[in-house]
């Protein structure tokens, strides 16, 4: 045979290799963090959707601002009342903060078109605890969203930098309200 039909024919071989690798490690590029979620337990609620005139997130360039999100349970109710004397403990307020972090998440999830992997970095969040004025224990409240995103997107993409504070009232009377920035990875 020609040299340089073998070279032709090595050339096409090559090409429908490559995509077909390509093809086979986005699919498995785009499961890695479904099998983390499925390795701790975690069921992802829906998307939570607007409560007034806003978007759940915005994107510009390759960050995605997600919109303050409420600790909505899967059933639909939300978890509300002040953080601290003669209201919820540190505890309870951190499991209220553990639930944003999921409904952030789910978020993520739908506006990435379900490729949570394209998730680059975890850059900021935003916690804000509604608390009793005798409460200095924001931050670890705050840490029940931090943790779930340490462990579902790891030490590379999920440690962030943060802010965690205290105010007197939220709407709809909800324990905690979290923000995230995030910077995510252009599709292929």
């Amino acid at each position: 045979m020609h040299p340089a039909i073998v070279l032709a024919a090595f050339i096409v071989d090559h090409s429908a290799l490559t995509t077909e690798l390509t093809r086979s490690s986005t699919v498995l590029k785009m499961v890695q963090t479904e099998k983390k979620l499925e390795e701790l337990g975690i069921v992802l609620p829906p998307p939570p959707k607007p409560a007034a005139n806003y978007v759940p997130a915005q994107k510009s360039g390759d960050l995605l601002f997600l919109s303050g999100h409420l600790p909505l349970n899967n059933d639909g109710t939300l978890i509300t009342g002040k953080v601290g004397t003669g209201g919820k403990t540190v505890e309870e307020g951190y499991q209220a903060a553990r639930q944003v972090a999921l409904n952030l998440i789910a978020t993520l999830k739908a506006e990435l078109g379900g490729d949570l992997d394209r998730v680059d970095q975890i850059v900021k969040l935003f916690g804000i605890v509604q608390s009793t004025d005798d409460f200095h224990e924001q931050h670890k409240v705050v840490n029940g969203c931090s943790d779930v995103f340490f462990d579902v997107f790891g030490p590379n993409r999920g440690v962030h930098a943060r802010s965690a504070i205290g105010t007197n009232c939220l709407p709809l009377d909800i324990s905690v309200e979290i923000e995230a920035i995030v910077r995510i990875k252009t599709e292929d």
